[in-house]
């Protein structure tokens, strides 16, 4: 199969729910895009974003390391956190040489190419955007809550996400790709905090209002204490859909079993339980529901099944 005859699939998101689609998705006959937020302002990136003004590295380096097939060691040097040592205590390997390659090709994207050649990364990455951009949130009440970091812990009802400085400019290979997608996946991940901040880039709306392929949301299993505490399935597409209109989603993909247990409680522990699939509401907002058991039973944490997921996603071809 020829590299202009594949089926070209673009993942959207950040967060800890996008490099698990990703590692399984790599090994498909598929022409692959990572489009991947740079809103983080905590730790490691929060730093480099301060220090240096390029955007947060974090959730790139991740997505860098699903994708790559280098050698072992090689990865786990790259995920390397630094334990101690004055200034460097707290940051990741992967997250320095990002700023070091944006510092030598002077361009945070370039970077990230030269980077993707020697790890050997399958399909290509973009940042959502190619400068340092900042995430508010305006809750219920009328607070702004500034950094992505902050805005769970206000633990307030979330009216809607903003970005600054305005304009947020994509990269134009970004929103062309989503486009040209035969399929387009809405990654899981903190909603207002991981999945939210690539969408409102108006352009990204745009294109994912039009593109030629379908777009699916892999809905969280779980809800989030501070973002979608007593969110159902429907209000989390709900919430995709204030902020960046109707039709920007065509099926929902969801976990239909029961979850009990250990994990439950862990989870009740956190202030997150099971988010609930209501059907009716969904199918009346006009999607194809998409249901199977899509979590990997051997974590403590629930964590989406990379085969079961991407097995799912690639038959939607």
């Amino acid at each position: 199969m020829n590299k202009q005859k594949q089926p070209h699939v673009v993942v959207v998101g950040g967060g800890t729910g996008m490099p698990v689609l990703l590692r399984g998705l790599k090994d498909y006959p598929i022409d692959l895009s990572a489009i991947v937020t740079v809103a983080d302002d905590g730790g490691s990136s929060g730093r480099l974003r301060s220090e240096m003004d390029i955007p947060a590295p974090g959730d790139i380096r991740n997505v860098i390391a699903a994708l790559s097939d280098a050698e072992p060691m090689l990865l786990d040097l790259f995920q390397h956190r630094f334990a101690n040592g004055n200034g460097l205590s707290g940051h990741a390997m992967g997250n320095l040489l990002l700023a070091a390659m944006t510092s030598l090709t002077g361009d945070f994207y370039n970077g990230i190419k030269e980077i993707s050649r020697v790890l050997n990364v399958k399909g290509r990455i973009y940042p959502i955007a190619n400068q340092n951009m900042f995430l508010h949130a305006e809750m219920e009440d009328g607070e702004i809550v500034s950094g992505e970091s902050n805005i769970p812990l206000a633990n307030k009802k979330i009216k809607r996400v903003f970005l600054s400085p305005e304009p947020v400019l994509p990269l134009p290979e970004a929103v062309e790709a989503i486009k040209q997608a035969d399929l387009v996946v809405v990654a899981p991940g903190s909603l207002y905090t991981s999945t939210l901040p690539n969408m409102i880039v108006p352009q990204i709306g745009d294109a994912l209002r039009h593109t030629k392929g379908k777009v699916t949301y892999v809905c969280n299993v779980m809800s989030q204490y501070g973002e979608t505490s007593g969110y159902t399935a429907a209000d989390h597409v709900q919430a995709i859909t204030d902020h960046i209109g109707e039709g920007c989603i065509h099926s929902i993909i969801v976990h239909n079993q029961p979850i009990e247990g250990d994990v439950r409680e862990l989870y009740a522990e956190e202030n997150a339980a099971p988010v609930v699939y209501d059907t009716d509401r969904l199918l009346d907002m006009g999607l194809e529901i998409i249901e199977g058991d899509i979590i990997d039973h051997s974590k403590k944490m629930l964590r989406h099944d990379t085969a079961k997921v991407s097995e799912l996603l690639y038959s939607l071809i």
